[in-house]
């Protein structure tokens, strides 16, 4: 992926990851287009940004993403990239339908739905890149967030299937495989010193996304104790500790 002068989206970009993101790539001498539900949010990021966008976009509703992407297609005619990094993480006791139903919502059929809504545009484009956010939670779920865990697994399968669809077009798919990250994600996680500091996460994240050619899977170091447990045989023993600590 190319990581300067490009035209990007970035869902969930009021916060968190997205906020970081959006600061790294608009540093980076890119067009930053930063979307989420709480144009508060959005419009501090701005403020701290010159040149930088914002829109207001709820994930969770089909007919508000239909209209966002003709509208982003519209003001921003020179988009090729999209992250899409919005996403609700919170615990179920045993089967919470309402909490169920708006993770996969907002977690992956917002993704899917603007994905499918803006990849004619990207498939014109000379060269454009879709980049998924999964999850470690992808790899070994995490039992207190089970549909949380369920969407970024869902995400990280349609993530390669996407990459092989799409193999022989102009559009590239990069997964971003964040382990947990000190951020406002779940009450806590920005005080839980068994999170990854956000800036270690966005340097390591960086340096990787910048390499020629730039990995389908960006794996942080601290990620790869999940999302390597098959591979090493360890997943039994991986998820124990995951969710004894919990």
């Amino acid at each position: 992926m190319q990581s300067t002068g490009k035209t990007i989206l970035i869902t969930g970009g009021g916060s968190g990851i997205g906020a970081a993101l959006a600061h790294e790539f608009h540093a980076a001498g890119n067009q930053v287009i930063i979307a989420g539900r709480r144009r508060g949010a959005l419009d501090a990021v701005v403020a701290a940004h010159p040149g930088m966008a914002a829109m207001v976009l709820d994930m969770a509703d089909p007919a508000a993403i239909t209209a966002f992407a003709s509208q982003l297609v519209a003001d921003f005619p020179a988009l090729d990239a999209v992250l899409l990094n919005a996403g609700i993480m919170v615990a179920e006791e045993k089967i919470d339908l309402a909490i169920a139903e708006a993770t996969i919502a907002t977690n992956l059929l917002g993704p899917i739905r603007l994905a499918h809504a803006l990849l004619p545009h990207l498939e014109a484009r000379p060269a454009a890149t879709i980049l998924t956010v999964s999850s470690g939670l992808a790899f070994v779920p995490l039992a207190a967030t089970p549909t949380y865990s369920a969407t970024k697994a869902a995400i990280h399968s349609w993530s390669l299937s996407m990459r092989e669809q799409l193999k022989d077009t102009s559009v590239e798919v990069v997964e971003l495989v964040p382990p947990g990250v000190q951020t406002d994600l779940m009450p806590g996680h920005a005080e839980n010193d068994q999170m990854m500091p956000l800036a270690e996460f966005m340097a390591e994240t960086m340096a990787l996304l910048r390499q020629e050619p730039t990995p389908a899977e960006i794996h942080v170091e601290r990620v790869r104790f999940l999302s390597e447990a098959t591979k090493r045989g360890e997943f039994a023993q991986v998820f124990g500790i995951l969710n004894g600590a919990h």
